[in-house]
């Protein structure tokens, strides 16, 4: 999997470089010191998954993960920063970003998260976590009715499954699809939500009651 990094301090996209490149299948394919290299460097390399700072002078990376999630969206952005602040971090998922890591996170989570970020998981830090988890149920849930009418009954069970964080291979051994026929239901079930990836189809469902 190709990975590109991108954090203004030297010294840290040196350490994540040096630690992805430790693991055989994980390719650094370019490091970025601001948003705008981190732009320019996806439409050079198309890497499969970008690890974006957010605070950084010129473009930041709320900023560049929305280009990289407009332009290119099959390309995912996976948050490493030291801020947890909600705006934040709810800016940053409104943007695109697949997940949300902060920077004292244990390096062998951050291995397994780039990996599962790329095979379609969610990793969010749990400090972060509970912040979208308060947001989510001081809202008020909506009828679950008001978004089973959209989908077809197995999409909503895969939106299910989904929506706690299982990838498509989880999601197709739990329900017997193929992991292709799964990765359809994905696909049409973020058209017919008007969503751009799972973390927000994700919080629509738990919205709705069918993250439980």
């Amino acid at each position: 999997m190709k990975v590109l990094i991108c954090d203004d301090q030297a010294l840290i996209r040196d350490s994540l470089e040096m630690l992805l490149r430790l693991e055989r299948d994980i390719d650094v394919v370019g490091t970025a010191q601001d948003g705008a290299e981190a732009v320019e460097l996806t439409e050079k390399h198309h890497p499969d998954l970008v690890l974006m700072d957010l605070k950084m002078p010129g473009m930041n990376g709320i900023e560049a993960t929305r280009q990289i999630r407009t332009r290119f969206p099959a390309v995912a952005v996976l948050v490493l920063t030291t801020f947890d602040d909600d705006q934040w971090v709810f800016d940053a998922l409104r943007a695109g970003a697949a997940g949300y890591l902060l920077k004292d996170t244990p390096r062998a989570d951050v291995i397994k998260a780039v990996r599962g970020t790329v095979e379609g998981r969610t990793f969010v830090d749990s400090a972060v976590a509970g912040k979208l988890v308060q947001q989510v149920t001081s809202q008020q849930t909506e009828p679950e009715s008001l978004i089973t009418d959209q989908l077809s009954d197995r999409e909503v069970d895969v939106l299910r499954l989904l929506a706690r964080g299982l990838s498509n291979a989880d999601i197709a051994g739990r329900i017997h699809l193929s992991e292709g026929t799964v990765r359809n239901h994905v696909s049409a079930i973020l058209a017919k939500l008007g969503v751009a990836d799972r973390t927000r189809a994700a919080v629509i469902a738990i919205r709705h009651g069918l993250g439980e």
